[in-house]
């Protein structure tokens, strides 16, 4: 792996650093964000300082030769580290704590481990690409490679088991994003085992007396990077698919919002529409939210009873009639003003309308759709009144 790609890389990780950085600011006491954080941080770590140019500026500017290959094992070491602590949060549960104190602490020994063997190896000769293989047989030095290798290899199994195992759970196929996200982690760090395997090869044969340090490095940067960048877009899957699903959202909650403009000017309930793309799909919602809240009193129950049975002897789809009889509903609410609807004596508690996201945008669909000619016919008693 050339070092314009590890500096393209690390640079892509430092964007998507910078990008989820008001989260962390805002929201920094949550230990899923402080992981995905450290992943994304260590993970960038490792470009850099793999990069050959970097190697020789650490190694120049130390005046230690090989400085660079403890500092890399280090970064490498934490992100395996990190990688585990983050997949423990996504998944939760009463383990938790346990798992992430086990790995804290066993890979800050790791590190430890790692400082501890170079110092009392003597790796004199600088060496930038092949170091592994070359000091395979060196007292401490090797013992350094097999302790960073065997923990990034326990490292990267461990994640690839507990992704895959997850991702085809049942519970997760009904959260695509995630599952996608789990997948695609697991993939990527299977590729990545490929690093320690190749490169534990190459060591084990040069105990034997063999020379096979093409194995040692050729194949471990490919593994790496492939692997690399397969986990960090599992990373930062959910994350995207938080926000196309936000801007799909705000795209089809449209109508709503244009059903409810009357409403929203006349008593001044539309807020400024803020900067962020990354916020108008929130910014949408609580504004219908505001309007809806600001014509509860004036739902008329007969006519939601009326469209929702029409519409359900019509279509036979539950949600379908639930989502048609809300849109009439509420375009007659806001057509009415501000007169509210008359209540017979011992009637009972008005409609409440829908509060989650998912259920106003069918809303909106049943706007869409009846904007375009499909109209409900048929009134008539029915008793369903929520989607």
């Amino acid at each position: 792996m050339s070092g314009s790609i590890n500096y393209i890389s690390c640079g892509l990780l430092w964007i998507g650093l910078l990008a989820k950085l008001p989260y962390l600011v805002r929201h920094g006491s949550e230990p899923s964000l402080r992981a995905i954080n450290g992943v994304l941080a260590f993970a960038s770590l490792c470009f850099l300082f793999g990069a050959p140019a970097s190697v020789k500026l650490i190694n120049q500017v130390s005046g230690i030769p090989n400085l660079a290959a403890p500092v890399t094992y280090a970064s490498i070491t934490a992100y395996s580290a990190a990688l585990l602590i983050m997949i423990a949060c996504w998944r939760g549960g009463p383990s938790l704590r346990r798992t992430t104190r086990s790995s804290i602490y066993g890979y800050a020994a790791v590190l430890v481990g790692i400082a501890a063997l170079f110092v009392l190896g003597d790796a004199s000769e600088e060496r930038r690409s092949d170091f592994d293989t070359y000091y395979a047989t060196a007292p401490w030095i090797s013992e350094m490679v097999v302790l960073y290798l065997v923990a990034n290899l326990a490292a990267v199994m461990v994640s690839a088991v507990w992704s895959l195992r997850w991702g085809f759970e049942a519970e997760v196929r009904r959260r695509p994003w995630l599952r996608a996200s789990l997948l695609t982690i697991g993939t990527g760090t299977v590729i990545s085992s490929g690093y320690s395997i190749s490169k534990l090869v190459a060591v084990t044969a040069r105990w034997t007396g063999r020379d096979w340090a093409v194995l040692g490095t050729s194949i471990p940067p490919l593994c790496a990077g492939l692997g690399a960048l397969l986990t960090v877009v599992g990373v930062l899957l959910p994350m995207a698919g938080h926000h196309l699903s936000a801007w799909r959202d705000f795209l089809r909650l449209a109508p709503l919002d244009a059903v409810l403009d009357p409403v929203l000017k006349d008593r001044a309930l539309r807020v400024e529409r803020p900067r962020s793309p990354f916020l108008w799909g929130t910014w949408r919602w609580s504004t219908i939210h505001n309007g809806l809240m600001a014509i509860e009193t004036l739902y008329d129950e007969t006519l939601y009873d009326g469209m929702f049975e029409a519409e359900l002897e019509r279509s036979g789809d539950w949600r379908a009639a639930t989502s048609a009889a809300w849109a009439a509903t509420i375009a007659a609410a806001v057509a009415r003003g501000t007169q509210p609807v008359p209540e017979p004596a011992g009637a009972p508690a008005r409609l409440s309308h829908p509060r989650d996201a998912e259920s106003l945008v069918r809303i909106a669909d049943a706007v869409k759709r009846a904007e375009r000619g499909v109209r409900i016919t048929k009134p008539g008693p029915a008793t369903a009144r929520s989607v």
